[in-house]
């Protein structure tokens, strides 16, 4: 697929992933990660600002006091009406970018207008993520060893042969030992939930299952490339701390409510599009050339056949 292929607005989504992704990489290694962040957060917002659809960031980088730009509410485009809802992460993983090391992205999702959950009062979320195998098997009310041993069944594997990620923290600490004890290979990563949860949604990845609980909003942006991959996922919100969970319950959220693939994000259109910053699972990371950048970005569209690996040269400014 080229990129003439594509049309509005997955093009302008496209193109503002790739700016993230470009503005971050002079900092990639530095060991700053505010400074990674904020350099993809300013190129995403510029390459969004004038883009030819209206949107909301509805999953953005906080709220307007505390983000000024990309914050949740903001509108994109340039002045058009707003039809539809946005999802953004402009590094998932700016520790990996700021250190240099593997699995670092820049995420854009987006669904129409009123069709995607919005959890900004919640941090955190309990998640299940497998390829379509899992669709009638998994769930995200059996136990880490029942969903192992359905999984391994259903994809008539040995359960030995299961890879499952589970993100390395100590909230998820007998998530892990559970998935050890079954035989399975328990994949250790620190970041890069969404590009890990995809991973495990696409099926030929080298990653069977994601479990435990990670972030919330990156939950959200990984439900809409579920979607397009006909994947499975569950959720169910988390708050960490008694703050949280009075602000969850004051916006109304049902804390024990198991969340489907279409609790959180619905309707029929969802968009998807991860640039590599640093090599990944599903993409490489940015190479540089005598001419420029070469960013690789792994793009899903429902209104396209299939996901698509896409290769674009960022040239370098005088």
């Amino acid at each position: 697929m080229k990129l003439n292929d594509v049309g509005q607005p997955t093009l302008d989504l496209f193109a503002a992933a790739v700016a993230a992704a470009a503005g971050a990489w002079p900092l990639v290694g530095s060991g700053d990660k505010f400074a990674v962040d904020q350099a993809a957060v300013d190129a995403m917002r510029h390459s969004l600002k004038n883009a030819d659809f209206g949107g909301v960031i509805v999953i953005g980088e906080g709220e307007k006091d505390e983000a000024p730009m990309l914050f949740n509410g903001e509108l994109i485009g340039a002045g058009l009406r707003p039809d539809y809802d946005i999802a953004v992460d402009p590094i998932d993983g700016t520790a990996l970018a700021a250190a240099g090391v593997e699995g670092a992205v820049s995420v854009i999702a987006a669904t129409q207008r009123g069709k995607m959950l919005d959890c900004k009062d919640v941090f955190y979320m309990k998640k299940l993520v497998t390829g379509v195998e899992g669709k009638g098997v998994c769930d995200i009310d059996m136990t880490p060893t029942e969903n192992i041993v359905a999984l391994a069944a259903a994809k008539e594997i040995a359960v030995t042969d299961l890879r499952v990620a589970v993100i390395n923290k100590p909230r998820n600490k007998h998530v892990i030992e559970e998935v050890e004890s079954t035989g399975a290979t328990w994949v250790s990563f620190d970041e890069g939930d969404v590009a890990m949860a995809v991973a495990a949604a696409t099926g030929d990845s080298g990653i069977d299952m994601l479990l435990g609980v990670g972030g919330c909003p990156e939950g959200i942006v990984t439900a809409c490339a579920v979607q397009v991959l006909g994947a499975h996922m569950q959720g169910r919100l988390a708050p960490s701390d008694p703050d949280e969970l009075e602000r969850a319950l004051e916006a109304g959220h049902d804390l024990e409510k198991k969340l489907e693939l279409g609790d959180m994000v619905w309707g029929d259109r969802f968009i998807f599009v991860l640039a590599g910053v640093t090599d990944g699972l599903l993409v490489r990371g940015i190479e540089e050339t005598s001419g420029g950048l070469e960013i690789q970005s792994f793009l899903l569209d429902s209104d396209l056949d299939e996901g698509h690996i896409l290769d674009v040269r960022v040239e370098r400014e005088n």
